[in-house]
């Protein structure tokens, strides 16, 4: 079976499996769902969602994050990991915004990755949700899954992204990016993929070669 035959049965499973796949980040704007991802780099969104409960309830507006000294908004997230690095991207991204963007949120690849901190991930989650636009974000659990899937060879998010984006139909790419990730969570774990419960197991490289 070749990958583009494969990939039709994937998105048939996974859209019966998961048909309110979505975004598991709670945000009601662009800014917070960018703030959001800049946060979830190594830290659950369960973990980011109790920290952004209070932090966009103090910062509305990008120039709220500026206002402020970085040890405030690193003692805001520590929880979340990184928290010096992500507070410095976060008030690098919000002076960018406001500077260069009016304080709003960019809807394009070109100038998302050009925000400190944000990379095609991350430029992606905020394209496909907060303006549904198109993208397939390639987080752990996606690559992991493509390459269990058989529907890339590679570990590098950028090229995973190329190899699955023509794969599926374009206006699929945000759901079905959605789709893998709920189904690494709640299936085909990094440690102990439940084969025995994944209906795609006949079509998967990595139960085929664990057998």
């Amino acid at each position: 079976m070749n990958r583009s035959e494969k990939s039709k049965i994937i998105l048939s499973t996974l859209k019966k499996l998961y048909p309110d796949a979505h975004c598991e980040l709670n945000y009601s704007n662009p800014l917070e769902l960018l703030i959001a991802t800049i946060l979830s780099a190594q830290c659950t969104d369960k973990r980011v969602n109790s920290v952004t409960e209070s932090l966009f309830k103090r910062f509305k507006k990008p120039e709220d994050y500026l206002k402020v000294l970085t040890s405030v908004i690193e003692n805001e997230i520590r929880t979340t990991g990184f928290f010096r690095n992500k507070a410095k991207s976060i008030q690098g991204a919000c002076r960018t915004l406001v500077e260069k963007h009016q304080g709003q949120v960019p809807q394009t690849m070109e100038e998302l990755v050009k925000l400190p901190g944000v990379g095609r991930k991350t430029a992606n989650v905020v394209l496909g949700n907060a303006f549904n636009i198109p993208g397939f974000p390639c987080d752990t659990h996606v690559i992991r899954l493509s390459n269990r899937l058989g529907l890339t060879k590679s570990e590098n998010a950028e090229q995973v992204e190329k190899d699955v984006t023509i794969l599926f139909p374009k206006q699929e790419w945000t759901h079905m990016s959605h789709r893998l990730i709920w189904h690494g969570r709640r299936c085909c774990y990094a440690r102990k993929p439940d084969c025995e419960a994944c209906p795609l197991q006949e079509i998967c490289e990595f139960y085929r070669n664990n057998l």
